[in-house]
């Protein structure tokens, strides 16, 4: 299962996206334009430690990322594209996943461009909201979203009882652009 933000623009939200790939051991992939740097301040501060830990791809626009993400499975990338948004679909809840499904997340002020939505209207899915509220937090949608989503599919969860014993890499002061695989080509 792969987690893709395209074009994000609040650093914390990226950040907690990244500390979530970095808990499941999924990759993150950011389509540019991103609205920050990737050494922003809070970027790193939201990852916390754990960027060490980040799988973290950077592609150079979305149809850099589809050729990327198309490789790899047996299954037409078509059809494993789950598109979030706040304007229809597929309730989250009601929604069939697959291990190997994309998980693709729009930016904060303007979601997903409106013409990959329609060319993929089956592959809408979004959270269930009461009416007159705009939508929810990118960071909160990722989050709720990956769990529900490797629930769904039956992708194990990491094997944690609760404890905490630091990660070794973890302690390394490791900045989030130091990360990145940049796929550009």
């Amino acid at each position: 299962m792969e987690i893709v933000l395209v074009a994000p623009e609040i650093p914390h939200n990226t950040g907690c996206a990244a500390r979530l790939a970095a808990a499941l051991g999924l990759r993150l992939h950011l389509v540019e334009p991103l609205g920050f740097s990737l050494d922003d301040h809070y970027l790193k501060r939201a990852g916390l430690d754990y960027w060490p830990l980040v799988d973290l791809v950077v592609h150079a626009d979305l149809g850099r990322a589809w050729g990327s993400l198309a490789r790899g499975s047996p299954r037409p990338f078509e059809e494993r594209l789950r598109l979030f948004t706040a304007r229809g679909g597929t309730s989250l809840f009601e929604t069939d996943f697959a291990p190997d499904d994309v998980l693709v997340f729009g930016s904060e002020s303007r979601g997903l461009p409106a013409g990959l939505l329609e060319e993929n209207d089956r592959r809408r899915v979004y959270v269930p909201i009461r009416a007159g509220v705009r939508s929810l937090n990118l960071a909160n949608v990722v989050c709720l979203s990956v769990y529900t989503a490797m629930a769904r599919a039956g992708l194990p969860f990491p094997d944690n009882d609760g404890k905490y014993e630091p990660h070794p890499l973890a302690a390394a002061d490791v900045r989030p652009a130091s990360r990145v695989v940049r796929i550009d080509a």
